[in-house]
């Protein structure tokens, strides 16, 4: 009875345990993804097109009212890469969009920050070689 205890204890911690690179990628991914709607958001609002692109302290949003929207990742460690600026409207339906955020430590760690231009944006993990 007490090894039980003691394998499912220590179970339990190991899945506790993540990765503090992978998490702190999953925020940068999950918190751009919303960062992302929101300008979008106040593109459609203000009737004006917005373009988020990649800097070299985080990102900037050209067209976005100063202040109101984020500028740095959550983690200094976290690079963005994507082909083409980000359009964010101000149309309602905006083409296909896709940013693969890494880390400069982990390099296989991947997330990808995406929208088929239709939906709001979402952030997903990327498998090794995807």
């Amino acid at each position: 009875m007490v090894l039980a205890i003691v394998a499912i204890a220590t179970a339990g911690a190991t899945l506790a345990l993540r990765d503090p690179a992978a998490s702190a990628l999953q925020r940068d991914a999950q918190r751009l993804a919303v960062v992302l709607d929101s300008g979008r958001a106040q593109s459609r609002a203000r009737g004006v097109g917005l373009t988020w692109q990649v800097a070299s302290d985080g990102f900037v949003f050209a067209g976005a009212t100063p202040g109101s929207l984020p500028h740095n990742w959550l983690d200094s460690a976290t690079q963005a890469r994507t082909r083409n600026a980000v359009l964010l409207g101000p149309e309602p339906i905006i083409g296909p969009q896709e940013i693969v955020l890494t880390r400069a430590d982990a390099p296989k760690l991947q997330w990808r920050v995406w929208t088929d231009g239709l939906q709001p944006f979402a952030a997903e993990a990327l498998q090794d070689g995807e």
